[in-house]
């Protein structure tokens, strides 16, 4: 076997290419080592328990950490000729909302609840200089929340959010995401909140919305049947960690992570038992990040033994691999 680090695309130069990202407190060490990449027109999932590092994650690429948390390592866009953790927050921010977007859980925290939903749109038309008079911004903003199959946008473009239920303030996040025509799109649990039914359209909308401007996509979620339906490539992630990364179609029916194995299990809503319940992984993600040395899932693994007191490594493809002593279909256990 050859060790290697989830980290190129087979077409082109890279959108968003992540290598050896740290996110930490000081004292402790929250996403670890985190390395992969996302081609152009590529969706890639990146799935896990709360808890695993996935926000983190997508913060960190944003340049939106808290104030008591701290990134090192390389995250690089295309089209920028130097990495963007040292960037100043003048540059970042001009790359937010313009070249890059993210499309938040919750909109009302992420929307401002004073101004009425065309001008919040306007606004990062104006501001990245898509257009320049404030009339032609608002005209804009309207036809973008007619992109988004919002219903009346005039009457929608006068609103303010709380007038707005959950996925109307959702498709308003999308439409101010897209607005600029971004090379990468992150979306954080985009359709958590949501009803199947307006799930759906979410979820449609984004993978049009990405696919009309062939940017980049990367999907948090913890939902292995959303991200099936919108993801080309999947990555796992707990602990901090990339522990298993793969095609959609090979990840889901044939993992070699135990972890992986695990999620597949507790969302096979056919393998209840005669009470009713669903497989879980046993134990629980430790509080506060403190995961074990070694093979951070070794804690819960039931395959897990002294070896695993150590990092395992990558197995694998850049694209296809895992990172397990003993994967799935191994003479072990």
């Amino acid at each position: 076997m050859t060790a290697a680090e989830p980290f190129a695309t087979p077409d082109g130069p890279d959108v968003l290419r992540v290598s050896g990202l740290h996110v930490g407190t000081g004292r402790d060490t929250l996403v670890e080592d985190v390395s992969f990449s996302v081609g152009p027109g590529e969706r890639v999932g990146l799935i896990g328990e709360s808890g695993s590092g996935k926000s983190l994650t997508a913060l960190a690429i944003m340049g939106l950490l808290a104030d008591e948390l701290h990134a090192s390592g390389d995250v690089r866009l295309r089209g920028v000729d130097h990495e963007l953790l040292t960037a100043g927050e003048a540059e970042r921010s001009a790359l937010r909302g313009d070249t890059m977007s993210m499309v938040f859980q919750e909109p009302m925290t992420a929307l401002n609840p004073l101004m009425r939903v065309e001008r919040q749109i306007a606004e990062v038309l104006l501001i990245h200089g898509t257009r320049r008079e404030r009339a032609a911004a608002a005209a804009a903003a309207r036809d973008l929340l007619a992109a988004v199959d919002l219903p009346d946008p005039e009457r929608i473009a006068r609103r303010y959010p709380h007038q707005l239920s959950g996925g109307q303030r959702q498709r308003v996040m999308l439409a101010i995401a897209l607005a600029n025509g971004p090379e990468l799109l992150i979306c954080d649990e985009p359709t958590t909140a949501l009803d199947v039914t307006v799930q759906a359209q979410m979820l449609r909308l984004i993978v049009d919305g990405v696919a009309d401007r062939d940017a980049a996509l990367l999907f948090i979620s913890h939902d292995l049947a959303v991200v099936a339906t919108v993801c080309d490539r999947v990555l796992v992630m707990y602990g901090g960690r990339i522990v298993e990364a793969g095609e959609v179609r090979q990840l889901l029916t044939r993992p070699q992570h135990p972890y992986t194995q695990g999620l597949l299990a507790a969302s096979d809503l056919e393998a209840v038992d005669a009470l009713g319940h669903l497989p879980t992984i046993e134990g629980s993600v430790p509080p506060g990040g403190r995961f074990p040395d070694g093979c951070v899932f070794r804690n819960r693994c039931p395959r897990g033994d002294e070896r695993c007191t150590t990092w395992p490594g990558w197995t694998g493809t850049e694209r296809s691999g895992y990172a397990c002593w003993y994967p799935i279909g191994s003479a072990h256990g």
